[in-house]
């Protein structure tokens, strides 16, 4: 089987990040401190990295501007969290580029902003200081986000369990497991609540 890295994170993206992490034996995951800026927002894409000195969104801009439609940009903020890397302007550009989404490793802000213009963003907390606009930074390169190494075309899936990210190499693999994964899960929950309605409908002892 040979999937594209759409077909990959089409089907990566229809399932819960726990049962890939599970496939990839609890690897890959991203800190539990980067989180969705709003609930319900869900990535699925290939990585485009971005590098950037702390509370400094100048390559952020210039990603915009070479990203690809379906792209999720990941940047290493270096944990920074005194200034947020991106608000809602630059969410609603990224929406009209078609960028799928972002993953940050330091601050945002406009959370509710950028649930309006449906940009999926995590991100280790909010602040409503801005960034500087300064660089230095770097595009296309491996990066450090949330503990895991990322290197550009891996497959980056979030939901509101968090962030994992597939490596392009095993991705065909890792996708394959993690379907395992869900199958196995959604068969034990049938036996479970098949169970429950068993007890529910079992006849009541009668009175002595």
């Amino acid at each position: 089987m040979t999937l594209t890295t759409e077909q990959l994170s089409h089907r990566l993206g229809a399932l819960p990040t726990p049962n890939i992490g599970d496939a990839m034996e609890r690897l890959g995951v991203l800190d539990s401190a980067i989180k969705p800026i709003w609930t319900g927002g869900r990535v699925a894409g290939p990585a485009f990295t971005v590098w950037t000195r702390a509370g400094d969104n100048a390559y952020i801009h210039r990603a915009l501007a070479e990203a690809a439609p379906g792209d999720v940009i990941v940047v290493n903020g270096q944990a920074d969290e005194s200034r947020a890397l991106l608000g809602d302007l630059i969410g609603a550009r990224a929406r009209n580029a078609g960028i799928a989404g972002f993953i940050i490793d330091g601050a945002v802000r406009d959370a509710a902003g950028l649930e309006h213009v449906g940009m999926p963003v995590f991100a280790r907390t909010t602040s409503p200081a801005g960034p500087y606009k300064n660089g230095p930074g770097a595009l296309g390169c491996a990066v450090a986000v949330g503990g895991v190494a990322v290197l550009p075309g891996d497959i980056v899936v979030g939901d509101d369990d968090g962030v994992v990210v597939v490596p392009r190499a095993r991705a065909e693999e890792i996708l394959l497991g993690a379907e395992a994964v869900q199958e196995d899960e959604a068969g034990r929950m049938r036996t479970i609540l098949a169970a429950a309605n068993d007890v529910k409908e079992a006849p009541a002892c009668a009175a002595r």
